[in-house]
């Protein structure tokens, strides 16, 4: 039984929608019992013993999650690249709340604020030191707004590591993540939780399943959440969201699903501390490290992220026969956003009196950057992607093929706004103490429109100094990959897909300087290789290559100035993956470990200027190369594990600034770890306890090509306990960063944002 399960859980395969091609016609009573035995709601009427170990190993154990979409169809196991997933057992343990939080369960994901006078803010991610920001999807498609998502609909995530352009088109430099949501399955489940605790921290999510036919089903998640942060001043969120979808067909072989995602958040942006350099010192780093408060903020009162996010998803899924299935997602997405942020900058003169008369230090609050001002973005984008997925045979070798298109447009608007002191629009003065800042700053006006010229960095190209800035893009990819069995232990792969990328930007409309418009079009061709040798069902060794390619003009929602001239010879970003790797089960399918060596190398890589915000091609080429391990899954009956290991040499290989040559990569840390476990004391009886707690590690990292500003490791300590009440209810309690350490978390070029401090969370949830 143990086998049949496990096996039955690895072969799944889902489409690009997240929705599970239907293997047999039990197959999505399986999936909703498996996640109702995730929640720890024991309803099965099997054996004890045997079931426990299936439900457990399979809902630990990484190497059985499914990617979540039809272009990558295996689960992690069969999957020849590095796959790391954040599993919904995990996220209830840790009591999750945001993609954030939840990825910090990842090696080589580091996050930053984001460069540049565009302010961006949001979830910006860097994969392995390259940046991510446009490389983030929801079961298969790519979300390109620009805000703080929360994980209330969450099922599972996983992390592509390494180029991946084949599969999700121009970006993913060094790698993908997706996130596969929680949408409508065949029969009831009713969940919901509340929690509070420190930090004014109140929060509830809401889960409901109900089959309406004998193969159609609602299903609506929501969520409320209000909280400041522990050991920064003045830093909250308040956000709700809504998330219903209906499925027909579900279990059949034609299905169809519809998804709406709705998300507003009021916050406050957080840019952090400044990094100073001691005097007699070479290398700067965040003030808080000698000493300042690590609660001191350096906003206004009119620093304010709001933004509101709609998507409606349609996806269908059709196994023609047993040897051809189709799919078809569609999505549309209406994103909306106000933000206003103040950059704290500290000169030199600044830095100087930090040390040597705190109280004379002075904050500038433009920063070196002069702003970013405010603006309100609005944007929209729409994506379809057709794939089609063949099975059949010539001779004795077995072919797998997967073909298919991708069309995208985005389009982003911002209406720009400026500061002014009692009308004397030209003054810059915008300071505070550095040892003992205030919010307010007396005679600091939001000006109206057609102010945008003062205060503002004026981009290369004539690009700034608007009051409208407008961006637009569309993309149109084919791809087509074919798998080969050779023979039943051995496969080769090989794909490729073609994209034709069309971009645009203006800066119109106020200020003496001409408009800007800009415009580029680029065709792109990346391609991919694999080798797989299975001698068992529990043993995978593979070699990878693959190849990304990154163009201007990408990062449309992201970026501030997304084009050059055509006279600037802007070439785009190009990265290679050579990787080798081992997954292997142990423990009849309980257990799982993976090991691999990659090498990643990257061309022409953007650069944003720290003194101007000006993006600008630095002809650097960049190499990352390293070792990752993981080992997760089901140790015995009631111990639970999941760890991560990764080292990375990360170092710049060329450059036109000579004295960079040979610097470590800004961001990426040499050594990362990350474990949890869990361990239950009586499960199933009415005493029973669930206890355990887990280790984030990230070594230094520099914030700078030239490696002269660093901040320190970064150690967090995290526990958790449980109760069940019967097979219904529970009981916990979770404590974050309990040595109450001074971490760092979101990384600019010049400064950190402290993480929070030691927090304890108390949840209640039911599930029926």
């Amino acid at each position: 039984m143990t086998l049949a399960c496990s096996a039955a859980h690895a072969q799944s395969a889902q489409s690009d929608d997240g929705s599970t091609h239907r293997k047999k016609s039990k197959e999505e009573a399986q999936q909703d019992a498996k996640k109702k035995r995730a929640d720890k709601a024991q309803t099965t009427q099997q054996d004890g013993v045997d079931e426990h170990l299936v439900v457990h190993g399979a809902a630990m154990n990484i190497l059985h999650e499914p990617i979540g979409l039809g272009r990558m169809p295996d689960d992690i196991m069969h999957t020849p690249q590095t796959v790391n997933a954040v599993p919904q057992i995990l996220m209830q343990q840790q009591n999750v709340k945001s993609l954030d939080e939840a990825l910090r369960n990842v090696p080589g994901i580091t996050a930053s604020v984001g460069e540049g006078e565009g302010g961006m803010a949001g979830d910006q991610f860097l994969i392995r030191g390259f940046a991510a920001q446009n490389d983030i999807y929801e079961n298969g498609l790519r979300d390109f707004g620009v805000y703080t998502r929360d994980s209330f609909d969450y099922d599972h995530i996983s992390v592509i590591k390494g180029p991946s352009s084949e599969v999700f088109g121009n970006g993913t430099t060094g790698g993908a993540i997706n996130i596969v949501t929680k949408v409508a399955h065949l029969g009831d489940t009713y969940n919901a939780q509340f929690s509070g605790g420190s930090g004014e921290y109140y929060r509830g999510t809401l889960d409901v399943n109900k089959q309406i036919g004998e193969s159609s089903a609602v299903r609506i998640t929501g969520m409320g959440n209000e909280n400041n942060v522990v050991g920064r001043d003045n830093i909250y969120s308040h956000r709700w969201g809504l998330a219903p979808s209906i499925g027909f067909g579900l279990g059949k072989k034609t299905s169809f699903t519809l998804e709406y995602f709705h998300q507003s958040d009021n916050r406050i942006p957080d840019y952090g501390v400044p990094v100073v350099t001691k005097p007699g010192s070479t290398i700067g780093r965040p003030a808080t490290e000698y000493g300042l408060d690590r609660h001191s903020w350096y906003g206004t009162n009119y620093d304010q992220d709001v933004s509101n996010v709609n998507m409606l998803t349609a996806r269908l899924n059709s196994e023609i026969s047993q040897h051809l299935t189709i799919s078809d997602d569609l999505r549309g997405g209406l994103y909306d956003r106000y933000f206003s942020s103040s950059q704290p900058g500290c000169d030199a003169t600044c830095q100087k009196l930090f040390f040597t008369n705190p109280s004379q230090a002075q904050i500038n609050r433009r920063g070196h950057l002069g702003g970013p001002e405010p603006y309100q973005q609005n944007d929209w984008s729409v994506q379809n992607v057709f794939s089609a997925r063949a099975n059949f045979k010539t001779g004795f070798i077995r072919h797998q093929v997967i073909a298919g298109w991708d069309v995208e447009h985005i389009y982003d608007r911002r209406t720009n706004y400026a500061y002014n002191f009692n009308g004397q629009n030209g003054t810059r003065t915008d300071t505070t103490s550095m040892i003992n800042p205030s919010h307010t700053q007396p005679g600091l006006l939001l000006g109206g429109l057609g102010q945008y010229q003062y205060d503002l960095v004026n981009l290369s190209g004539g690009a700034g100094r608007k009051l409208y800035k407008t961006g637009d893009a569309t993309d149109v990819g084919a791809f087509l990959s074919e798998q080969m069995w050779l023979a039943p232990w051995f496969s080769i792969r090989g794909g490729f897909r073609w994209d034709h990328w069309n971009s645009h930007y203006a800066a119109t409309e106020g200020a003496t300087a001409a408009d800007t418009r800009l415009s580029q079009q680029q065709n792109t061709i990346n391609p991919t290789v694999s080798l797989m040798y299975t001698p068992s069902d529990n043993t995978m060794v593979y070699f990878n290559w693959a190849r990304s390619t990154t163009p201007l003009g990408l990062y449309v929602t992201n970026s501030s100035e997304p084009l050059k001239t055509s006279t600037q010879g802007f070439k785009p970003e190009k990265a290679s993956l050579y990787e080798i790797g081992v997954k292997q089960q142990f423990l009849h399918g309980r257990l799982g470990a993976t090991a691999s060596l990659f090498r990643l190398e990257k061309g022409n890589a953007l650069m944003t200027d720290p003194s101007t915000g000006s993006v600008s091609s630095s002809s650097d080429t960049q190499r990352n190369q390293g070792v990752e391990l993981s080992l997760s899954g089901q140790i015995t009956r009631n111990w639970s594990l999941i760890g991560t290991y990764a080292y990375y040499d990360a170092t710049t290989t060329g450059s036109l600034t000579a004295a960079d040559i040979g610097k470590r990569i800004q961001y990426a840390p040499k050594n990362m770890a990350t474990i949890w476990s869990t361990y239950t004391i009586a499960p199933d009886k009415p005493w029973n306890l669930t206890f355990g707690g887990g280790l984030t590690w990230r070594d230094s990292v520099w914030l700078d090509a030239a490696n002269t500003a660093r901040v320190p490791h970064t150690t967090e300590w995290d526990a958790m306990m449980s109760h069940m009440v019967g097979h219904r209810w529970r009981l916990a309690l979770n404590g974050y960063n309990l040595a109450n350490r001074l971490n760092y978390s979101n990384l600019f070029s010049d400064r950190a944002t402290p993480s929070v401090g030691r927090t304890f969370l108390g949840s209640i949830s039911f599930t029926y």
